[in-house]
């Protein structure tokens, strides 16, 4: 190394997780660069980008929804006027009711306190006849949408890009070393280097001891000639503008493919939620980083805390990935601490080992 360039942190990865950081850091006026090589199967390329504050099969409020969804909405609108792009799109969402008995579950339902700023209305009756099957009516849902994940992280990468801080290109762990709490990698010298790599850290040498479990997902793209106003939500999603369907949950499939079983299933789950007609044209596939409790993983690494990881965000990045991204911000410029439910420190008990180059 004959010439450094010194920066205050390197990124390795730019998918959701790694785009929110990089913007957050930039806010802390930190000097940062990037390095993320496309994969159009990783996550953040095939999501549908739902946001959601009601969810599960039983229907609940999501995990930390109070924060989560107030802080996603001024992130990803301060977002856009930064890079100059639309992506983010705030929607309504309509849950139809498959029953009386669920139609009056929920009219009891809306008046418990912590739900009312998520439940625009219990319909009782048919809506959006023509569009969707509800003779029980349904729930619509506020606070809801979906985030362009493509043109999100496209519009970052390329201000990144035009602020000549983003490497286009695989990061390689034979070219890092730690020496004396020092980041060095190829020609950058940094004080920290935080990985957001989703499943790729299963192969990276700092953090594949973390337990993520890589979860595969295929969705399908519609074409069709009918406008929407809100998604539709039941067994599957249907989001309108993109119209794209999904999403599968396949653990034990891995396969860089897209399948016929998944085909079937998403068509006859959307079959029973909508009624208007479409053709498909694509099916995609992707695969989602996940971890056994659901929740991120923030942190140092146990013996190398110059490496850091933000991980692990599953199926709801789209709005674990602000609010988490200002958090390890914080973290890192020493103004708060982790949330111990999503703190590396709950795995520290897994087996670390590793070589790394000095």
């Amino acid at each position: 190394m004959n010439s450094q360039t010194s920066v205050d942190y390197i990124i390795v990865g730019q998918g959701l997780a790694g785009s929110c950081l990089a913007l957050q850091l930039l806010q802390e006026n930190k000097r940062i660069v990037a390095i993320d090589e496309f994969d159009e199967h990783a996550a953040t390329q095939v999501a549908a980008g739902l946001f959601n504050p009601i969810t599960g099969r039983v229907m609940t409020k999501t995990w930390k929804a109070d924060v989560l969804f107030p802080y996603l909405h001024d992130f990803y609108r301060d977002a856009e006027t930064l890079t100059g792009e639309r992506f983010f799109h705030p929607m309504p969402l309509y849950r139809p009711f498959l029953s009386i008995e669920e139609q009056n579950e929920w009219m009891g339902k809306s008046a418990h306190a912590g739900l009312e700023k998520y439940i625009d209305a219990v319909h009782t009756h048919e809506v959006n006849p023509g569009m969707v099957r509800n003779p029980y009516g349904g729930l619509t849902l506020k606070n809801a949408g979906w985030l362009d994940t493509m043109k999100f992280t496209k519009a970052v990468r390329n201000y990144l890009s035009q602020n000549g801080i983003f490497l286009d290109g695989k990061f390689d762990d034979e070219n890092l070393k730690l020496i004396n709490g020092e980041v060095h990698y190829l020609n950058y010298r940094a004080r920290k280097i935080i990985f957001c790599q989703g499943v790729k850290a299963l192969k990276s040498k700092l953090f594949s001891w973390l337990p993520i479990k890589p979860l595969k997902g295929e969705t399908l793209t519609l074409q069709t000639e009918v406008n929407a106003e809100a998604i539709f939500n039941r067994g599957v999603f249907v989001v309108p503008g993109i119209w794209k369907v999904g999403a599968t949950y396949q653990p034990n499939d891995l396969e860089p493919a897209i399948t016929t079983a998944a085909r079937e299933e998403l068509q006859g789950k959307l079959d029973e939620l909508i009624s208007f007609p479409y053709r498909i044209i694509t099916q995609d596939w992707g695969i989602r980083p996940t971890t056994p409790d659901r929740r991120p993983i923030l942190g140092p690494h146990p013996e190398w805390p110059q490496a850091i990881v933000f991980n692990g965000l599953g199926t709801k990045g789209v709005s674990l990935a602000p609010y988490f991204s200002a958090v390890l911000a914080a973290w890192i410029e020493n103004r708060g601490p982790i949330n111990k439910e999503v703190d590396i420190e709950r795995y520290k008990h897994y087996n670390y080992g590793g070589n790394i180059p000095r």
